[in-house]
């Protein structure tokens, strides 16, 4: 009896220590400055004005900070059109997506049927790589032809050699669309000829030219080269851009319906931006306004890296229960960008909250589980919110660890301490 009595008030004493720990007032949202942020101080020189986005002559436009996605100016934005050519920007993600899942090498050869020929009369008066009928062409010279040459022949030849016809390329356009959210964005073909159902918008282009930078760095790098000789026949890429500071792509369109069109990416300082303008009304106006755009998001903006993958906010790290580990550190997953008015970076702070469901984290935790959220804010204000992650991996620990943390949380719990 006296060795029961014993182990009980050890079992009391212990649950005690847990109630006390539990019972302490609860700590506020942990916050973390970011690596450049400072205290603002008297006599600091005022942050810079912005000034309001200059006017651009197209029917839609959309400047997008690559790093973080967030769009500096736009102006209708949403509006269905005509791509024109920028069609192809998908018709080589789709291409890129393909090698990339080892369903095609960019060595395989596509067989030039005569819907694929340059000389179908169906491309009479458009951009060509020059294709010969009942040739064969590597994926990758076509990929070139498609991107420097703006080929509509490379376009089909693609299409069919990847999906065995262009309705069926069309739809697998579509499904990448799906899930890179373009939401009004829909395709019948391969190469932007007009149709009445083939259409996208500046927002969508700009996403998809991100999704590109980023997804098939790589490929992406073949839009900034100048010149593709195929054939014996040496073309120029089309980008009027291409050669000013930083710009290294991306894409040229225009048709009667669509107008002069141009998407542009340029990185400066760290900075990427992508410029979309439609329906302009020349070549030289898509260019001015597009370079227009980027000046100005160049100039009053930047986006300073917030928070670093893998980098841990949890100071301790979080306590873990029945788990083979007693912690797990807690953050964020990828890097986390953020744009500000340029010599603003100083303000912003990151902030974390573990989320209800998560108050007693359980193990078995997966690296990556989110059980919160982190809040980046300007000042007050809030501007970005980011999933709070475990960053390890806890498994389940031993018998007695889960008996024992089952006890306390029970206590825990019944008197709404966990």
């Amino acid at each position: 009896m006296t060795r029961v009595l014993a182990r009980l008030a050890v079992v009391v004493l212990a649950l005690g220590a847990a109630f006390a720990s539990a019972q302490a007032p609860s700590a506020a949202p942990a916050e973390q400055p970011t690596p450049n942020a400072t205290s603002a101080s008297a006599g600091q020189p005022a942050a810079p004005i912005i000034p309001a986005p200059p006017e651009i002559a197209a029917r839609a436009w959309v400047l997008m900070d690559a790093k973080s996605g967030k769009v500096i100016m736009e102006h209708q934005a949403d509006e269905r059109m005509a791509p024109a050519s920028l069609t192809k920007m998908m018709t080589g993600y789709v291409l890129s997506e393909a090698v990339r899942l080892g369903k095609v090498k960019w060595e395989d050869k596509a067989h030039i049927s005569h819907n694929a020929w340059a000389q179908n009369p169906v491309f009479a008066g458009s951009s060509l790589m020059w294709v010969d009928i009942n040739s064969d062409v590597s994926l990758k010279d076509l990929y070139y032809g498609l991107v420097i040459s703006s080929g509509n022949d490379a376009s089909v030849a693609i299409a069919e050699h990847l999906a065995g016809g262009e309705d069926s390329f069309a739809a697998m356009m579509n499904e990448q669309a799906k899930r890179l959210g373009l939401a009004n964005t829909h395709f019948m073909n391969s190469h932007g000829l007009s149709h009445p159902e083939h259409y996208t918008t500046a927002r969508d282009l700009a996403i998809l030219a991100r999704a590109m930078i980023y997804d098939h760095p790589q490929d992406y790098a073949v839009y900034g080269e100048q010149y593709f000789t195929f054939n014996n026949i040496r073309q120029m890429n089309r980008n009027e851009l291409l050669g000013e500071p930083g710009v290294d792509g991306i894409k040229t369109g225009h048709t009667a319906e669509a107008g002069y069109c141009l998407v542009t990416s340029a990185e400066r300082d760290g900075m990427r931006l992508i410029a979309v303008v439609l329906g302009t009304a020349s070549k030289l106006a898509r260019k001015e306004e597009s370079r227009k755009m980027l000046g100005y998001g160049f100039r009053f903006y930047e986006t300073p890296k917030v928070l670093g993958a893998g980098q841990s906010l949890s100071d301790p790290p979080a306590k873990v229960w029945k788990g083979a580990a007693d912690s797990v550190r807690l953050g964020v997953t990828r890097d986390v960008y953020v744009t500000v008015p340029r010599g603003r970076a100083a303000e912003l702070r990151a902030a974390y909250v573990v989320d209800e469901a998560h108050k007693a984290i359980e193990a078995p935790v997966a690296a990556g589980t989110a059980v919160g959220t982190v809040t980046v804010s300007l000042g007050e204000e809030p501007v970005l919110q980011e999933p709070l992650a475990a960053l390890d991996s806890v498994e389940r620990g031993g018998f007695f660890r889960v008996f024992w943390d089952s006890l306390v949380l029970f206590f825990l719990k019944l008197f709404g301490q966990a």
